[in-house]
């Protein structure tokens, strides 16, 4: 018996010891829950919303993956604002532009192959948006509320433009962009060549969202609590000091807007294959500002607040309709505002780690609040 534990011993030890590794990739003072407990809870919501379509039957999944759709939108404002300091109200314009690149493609070319090769240009067409407006504000001097006016503008002047593509001038192949009517018969999303594909829809389509978001969510918390990610926060809490270190300030920001547009673009092609539709109401000052309600209300310096704020409100949103729920939605926002200006998420923890009697959080032994190369 005293054998066989000794030799249990060590690789005891070491399954722990991987399994610690493992955790600290994803651990760190930029995110909110680095505990063993609320990795325990992390696994029990995913295993719960795996079981939802189970429950709830494939009409209800579908409903609410729609919800899961919306919460790469929330997480790309929650990386720009959150963690760079960005505000941008021009998520949906990558949003709506992956969206209509994958109609369009889709539309053309609608063989699984072509319609994954649709999702690709779809996502890198968000990416490219970013990316061209971020380096004319970002290396033009543009700062602060500034840019957050470029980008609200940038979303008004998408929305016109769009509404006044009825004509057949603006169909490109076989898709119209159809103004205000908007582009209909986009395929269901598929990866795939020929025989050897599959084409999501209903269910499928709502494990395929889910299991993209857990994936996006644990990149992000990597990201964020990496070095580079140290460098994301400096920029956001003194852009002045970061580049008195030697660090290239505009080319940090332009590559986590860049980051933040392929995020929105993967939020609009999904989208897009879910409704098998896209409008030019993406592009409308209402769903414009429903990313910053949602980052805001959930706390927009934790990715996790992100996600939960987005899917709880937009489930109260769609459960209530019409104009009333914009009413609550806006009411919500001004009760957070004043009275919770850090986010639920961060509320929420912060009584939790008060109420067990512990005031401080303890680090990783690898994390640091420094900028390092």
């Amino acid at each position: 018996m005293a054998t066989e534990a000794s030799g249990a011993g060590p690789a005891d030890a070491g399954g722990q010891s991987t399994l610690a590794s493992l955790r600290r990739r994803f651990e760190g003072p930029n995110t909110v829950g680095n505990s063993r407990g609320f990795w325990i809870g992390f696994l029990v919501a995913v295993v719960a919303l795996a079981a939802y379509p189970l429950v709830v039957g494939s009409y209800q999944a579908s409903r609410f993956s729609l919800f899961l759709v919306y919460a790469f939108l929330g997480l790309s404002l929650s990386v720009v604002w959150g963690y760079a300091g960005v505000l941008s109200f021009g998520q949906v314009v990558f949003f709506g532009v992956a969206g209509y690149t994958f109609g369009v493609v889709s539309v053309n070319f609608a063989t699984p192959a072509g319609i994954t090769g649709a999702f690709l240009v779809g996502v890198v067409g968000g990416a490219v948006m970013a990316f061209v407006l971020g380096y004319f504000m970002f290396y033009g001097g543009v700062r602060d509320v500034y840019v957050t006016i470029i980008t609200l503008v940038s979303t008004l002047v998408l929305h016109t433009f769009m509404a006044q593509t009825a004509g057949d001038e603006w169909t490109i192949g076989e898709a119209a962009l159809g103004g205000f009517n908007g582009m209909p018969t986009i395929p269901n999303l598929a990866f795939g060549v020929g025989g050897a594909s599959i084409t999501f829809s209903s269910t499928t389509f709502y494990y395929l969202v889910l299991g993209l978001l857990v994936a996006t969510y644990l990149g992000l918390r990597a990201l964020v609590n990496s070095d580079y990610g140290r460098v994301m926060v400096a920029v956001r809490e003194d852009e002045d000091r970061t580049r008195m270190f030697g660090y290239d300030v505009e080319r940090v920001k332009l590559a986590v807007f860049t980051l933040g547009g392929a995020l929105a673009g993967l939020s609009g092609v999904l989208y897009a294959a879910w409704g098998n539709y896209m409008s030019p109401g993406v592009f409308e000052l209402t769903f414009a500002s429903l990313p910053v309600i949602w980052v805001s209300v959930g706390g927009r310096k934790t990715l996790l607040g992100a996600v939960t704020a987005t899917v709880g409100i937009e489930f109260l949103r769609n459960s209530l309709g019409g104009e009333l729920a914009f009413v609550i939605v806006g009411a919500l926002l001004l009760v957070f505002i004043l009275g919770l200006p850090g986010g639920i998420v961060p509320w929420v923890h912060e009584t939790y780690v008060e109420m067990r009697g512990d005031g401080t959080q303890p680090e990783p032994p690898e994390a640091t609040t420094e900028v390092s190369d």
